[in-house]
């Protein structure tokens, strides 16, 4: 845990016990604890005074400490719960696709409007997060988002019609908007700068678990009726349960790590040293101070040079990304067949889940190593593998489906080396260049940009297609699949993911000449208070 972890270091500076500093940052200042506790002597000061107040010797003493550390277990598991349920909700309607255009009489296309319209509302809505966590503690944010997707997944399970559908789609896409930046900036609160890779690859393996749970889940229920009531209708109602009570949960479970919302910490020689006291910050009647911070907020992140060549990146990097949402059609017109394609599918995103976790393991151990340059080379190298991994598998491998085996193993491993930038790079250094306060904020303009982009990258690998290519749609593609079609399919998929993974690796590149300004610049503001 991160506050453990600062007090061993800690302990090493100084000479009190390594319990003693743990509960006193447990307890209050764990939203100074990694910003001063290696550089300034304050919190080893209020170490003295917890220490001379507080009896270690007694069973009381044990005990708090113990239920501290238990608190925070407690706080990072429900946390990590919600962004398994979050990835769950996101796979719920693909996966029956099939059932929900039977129940509405929609085609295809509409069927993938409801998509783009959720994705479209989430850009549009990421913000939301950025001002709520200003004034409200995190897993309250959480909680209401949570709510909001809770709500809108048990009417999408009672709607009558395809319009209704759509409408509850939408604002499904609100909930998940404040709930997805509100998660990673409680990541990276909670965890020291050298470990953020593999604290985000770990929070990215369980989100892979939950997107894959849910579909398999929703696909099974889905070829079911239960007392009449149609499997894929039930599917949303008991994601609906269960996101509600988790969200319940950690509004009323976790604790933000990074302290009470709209105060400040306060010295008191009252209660043994160590108070709360709330601390006015209204500066200006001529707006509420609300939207005054708010508004101070996204100038400060906009202007962030790191945050702009990331997001610029995230524009290019994102639309593979999105491209690959035809990886299943294109399977299933090689000629795999549906359990083929599906099998396939579940190997690649294997291979992103751990690839998340082994690129932040490997992006930490570099940043320790090569400060201020480590993470970048750790994304260059994950984005410009994507050219020869899209090479080999859309153009080189021969598209037959006897070939399971060949495409399996290309598949895991091109997950598990394309995968890095977003969790071991990207998110630990958006933690890196602004002060803590603004730290969601940075998310959530992230999610709102590279959002609203990528979706326009499966509009254009169908026109590719089709009018570069010669896909012919509207044709019947039998069992055993198309070879014209799987090949107009790849070449499409080829151009929009190879030439948009080389620009995401170039663009990279200024980041060897701005990160370090920026994080320096961030730690200074939060050392001069």
């Amino acid at each position: 845990m991160r506050a453990l972890n600062v007090a061993i270091k800690a302990k090493q500076r100084c000479n009190y016990p390594a319990s003693i500093i743990s509960l006193a940052l447990l307890n209050g200042w764990s939203s100074v604890a990694e910003d001063h506790v290696l550089a300034r002597t304050d919190v080893y000061l209020l170490a003295q005074r917890f220490y001379d107040n507080l009896n270690l010797n007694s069973i009381h003493s044990m005990k708090l400490l113990g239920v501290t550390v238990g608190v925070t277990s407690i706080s990072l598991m429900l946390i990590n719960l919600a962004a398994i349920l979050e990835k769950a909700d996101e796979g719920l309607l693909p996966a029956v696709y099939k059932e929900v255009g039977q129940a509405f009489n929609a085609s295809p296309s509409q069927l993938g409007t409801l998509t783009f319209i959720r994705a479209l509302v989430q850009a549009i809505s990421s913000p939301l997060a950025g001002i709520l966590a200003i004034r409200y503690h995190r897993p309250s944010v959480v909680g209401l988002g949570t709510l909001f997707w809770g709500c809108s997944t048990a009417a999408v399970a009672f709607s009558q019609n395809f319009s209704q559908c759509a409408l509850f789609r939408a604002i499904n896409g609100i909930g998940l908007a404040i709930v997805i930046p509100a998660l990673q900036s409680f990541i990276a609160d909670s965890y020291l700068e050298e470990t953020r890779g593999v604290a985000f690859g770990w929070l990215s393996l369980v989100g892979c678990i939950g997107g894959v749970g849910g579909s398999m889940a929703a696909t099974i229920l889905a070829a079911h009726s239960f007392g009449g009531l149609p499997g894929w209708r039930l599917a949303f109602l008991l994601m609906a349960i269960v996101s509600s009570l988790i969200g319940w949960l950690v509004h009323v479970l976790v604790v933000d790590p990074k302290g009470p919302a709209q105060s400040s910490l306060a010295f008191s020689s009252s209660l043994g040293g160590l108070s709360y006291k709330k601390v006015d910050k209204r500066k200006s009647t001529l707006l509420p101070e609300f939207w005054r911070e708010s508004y101070i907020a996204i100038k400060a992140v906009i202007k962030v040079r790191t945050f702009q060549i990331i997001v610029l990146q995230g524009l290019v990097g994102s639309l593979p990304w999105t491209a690959m949402v035809f990886f299943t059609m294109w399977f299933e017109l090689i000629g795999f067949g549906h359990k083929g394609a599906a099998t396939l599918l579940a190997t690649f995103v294997v291979g992103c889940a751990f690839g998340g976790l082994l690129g932040g393991s490997i992006a930490d151990t570099l940043a320790r190593k090569f400060p201020g340059a480590g993470r970048i080379m750790c994304a260059q190298f994950s984005s410009f593998m994507g050219i020869p991994f899209s090479w080999l598998l859309l153009i080189v491998l021969p598209q037959d489906p006897q070939r399971w085996l060949l495409f399996a193993t290309t598949l895991f491993f091109m997950g598990l080396t394309i995968s890095w930038c977003g969790p071991s790079v990207n998110s630990p250094m958006f933690a890196d260049v602004v002060p803590r306060k603004y730290r969601t904020m940075i998310y959530a303009f992230d999610r709102a940009f590279e959002g609203a982009f990528s979706a326009v990258a499966a509009p254009v690998v169908g026109i590719l297609a089709e009018r570069v290519y010669g896909y012919k749609a509207g044709e019947t593609v039998p069992d055993s699949g198309s070879p014209e079609a799987a090949y107009a399919l790849s070449r499409g998929l080829f151009t929009v993911m190879a030439v948009p993974f080389g620009l995401c690796c170039l663009f990279y590149t200024p980041l060897y000449v701005v990160y370090k300004g920026d994080h320096d610049k961030a730690h200074l503001h939060i050392d001069g208070g």
